[in-house]
Formats: C-alpha cells, sequence, structure tokens
C-alpha cells in the first residue's frame, strides 16, 4: 500500500491538511490554484457574498466544467465511430 503524504491546502480562507498518494500531490495542488483563482473572479464579479456563496458558485462551475468535458469526449469517439461506420458503408456499396 503506498504511502499518504500530508499536505497543507488553503482552500478561500481556510487551510486543510489532507493526506494524498505523492503522485497526486501535484495535481492536487493544480486543482486547489485553479478553485482559489475562480474564487478570486467571483468574488470580483459578485460583491456582498459570503465565503460559502462564492465556493459554491465554484463547484458548481467546476463540475459543469468536467461534465462538458466528459460530454465533447464522448461526442468526440461517436464522430470518429460514425465516420468509420461512414466510410465501411461506402465500401459496401461501391463493391
Amino acid at each position: 500500500m503506498e504511502e499518504l503524504i500530508p499536505i497543507n491546502l488553503v482552500l478561500g480562507d481556510r487551510t486543510y491538511r489532507v493526506k494524498v498518494s505523492p503522485k497526486d500531490e501535484e495535481v492536487v495542488r493544480k486543482t486547489i490554484k485553479t478553485i482559489n483563482e475562480k474564487l478570486i473572479e467571483f468574488k470580483t464579479q459578485f460583491a456582498g457574498k459570503d465565503m460559502q456563496d462564492y465556493i459554491a458558485m465554484v463547484v458548481l462551475w467546476y463540475a459543469t466544467q468536467a461534465q462538458a468535458n466528459a460530454d465533447s469526449s464522448e461526442n468526440a469517439e461517436l464522430s470518429k465511430l460514425m465516420q468509420r461506420m461512414d466510410m465501411q458503408l461506402d465500401q459496401a456499396l461501391a463493391s
């Protein structure tokens, strides 16, 4: 079993100590950086909200991005499959 390492993460205005796999540390830190950048962006766009509101907006944004990426990769696979089927149909009709 892989040893987990403790890291400190700042999310919004709070610090969290979490344990992660060493191979996942970079990805986790990049994700936290993206989240904090979005928090700052939302704080400048929507004045007067509290941190919980901003975090909720970022979670919604992040989940939407993930879903859009999943949908686009599924669409790309479907498009490739359709192109192969189209080529096979063209070959069959040409014979």
